[in-house]
């Protein structure tokens, strides 16, 4: 007959407290996020009286009107949209393709060029030599600096390659005797069944690409360049609701002021990429436990 075990005081006041300390720190978490929500969606001019804290007062979309009207954050948003597409599909690719040569066993100095990506993860060249790079490579105001600069990542390659390896050799093997080359063997069988590895990477170097505005404010000085996180950081950077209609065309209601345009472009830059994370959750798991198993 199966029994249940009664908590013991002690341990219901531990689990108690647990509770509730777990629910504070959900809280802290989640409020301020919760509050740029209410507040972007409450009438401007009345949210600058304050007291708003729970629910919207004067419920309004006319913060969100005057954000997307303004084609400055159109163009942003296309331009993120092309970056994040256009440099993961690229880093993964590349980052792939290059792990999968570090993963063969037979790789002609192989351990040497480990070793000298390992440094790379510890030290940098710094900004100046870097911005002295790009410029001499013509990338400045240039769509590609969003992607040649990020195309590699040496972290990235130990993943890849912890992953590769673990992908049994009779797969390859079968592949050769079917008269496949390392192209065939790379595209057709190990990217296949690497879907784990991929989304994971391609989740992490997308939410770089999305969440990346200082490649923008440092390299890019056309507007028509820039993506939706530099034109944010602008936006925010206005001191003065003046300065702020003035850079939305054709104007906007008095119900708008440059405080709740602020909140309508967090909400709508950040969006996006919450609603692409439920997707690739597992993934993202799968990815995070690579080379923690043996056996």
């Amino acid at each position: 007959m199966l029994t249940l075990k009664r908590k013991t005081r002690g341990e219901a006041i531990f689990d108690a407290a647990n509770v509730i300390v777990m629910t504070l720190i959900c809280f802290v978490t989640i409020y301020p996020i919760w509050y740029v929500l209410v507040n972007a969606f409450n009438d401007g001019s009345d949210a600058m009286s304050g007291g708003i804290y729970w629910w919207p007062r004067m419920f309004s979309l006319e913060n969100f009107g005057a954000v997307f009207r303004s084609e400055g954050i159109m163009i942003a948003m296309g331009i993120t949209v092309a970056k994040t597409l256009i440099g993961t599909v690229a880093h993964v690719f590349f980052t792939a393709m290059v792990a999968y040569a570090f993963s063969r066993r037979g790789l002609i100095g192989g351990k040497f060029y480990i070793l000298l990506g390992t440094v790379t993860l510890f030290f940098g060249g710094g900004l100046i030599p870097t911005y002295l790079l790009i410029r001499d490579l013509h990338l400045l105001d240039n769509f590609l600096v969003y992607i040649i600069p990020v195309l590699f990542s040496f972290f990235d390659l130990i993943i890849f390659m912890t992953f590769f390896r673990e992908i049994p050799e009779g797969l390859e093997e079968a592949a050769r005797i079917d008269g496949a080359n390392d192209w065939s063997i790379f595209l057709r069988v190990v990217l296949p069944v690497s879907m784990p590895v991929l989304a994971t990477i391609a989740l992490f170097h997308g939410v770089y690409q999305w969440n990346d505005y200082f490649t923008g404010m440092i390299y890019i000085n056309n507007t028509d360049l820039q993506p939706i996180q530099t034109y944010l950081y602008r936006v925010v950077a206005e001191s003065s609701s003046n300065q702020m209609m003035a850079a939305v065309p054709g104007g906007v209601a008095r119900s708008v002021t440059s405080q709740s345009i602020k909140l309508a472009t967090m909400v709508v830059t950040t969006a996006p990429i919450v609603f692409v994370y439920p997707f690739l959750q597992k993934y993202f798991v799968k990815g995070m436990m690579i080379g923690s198993i043996k056996g």
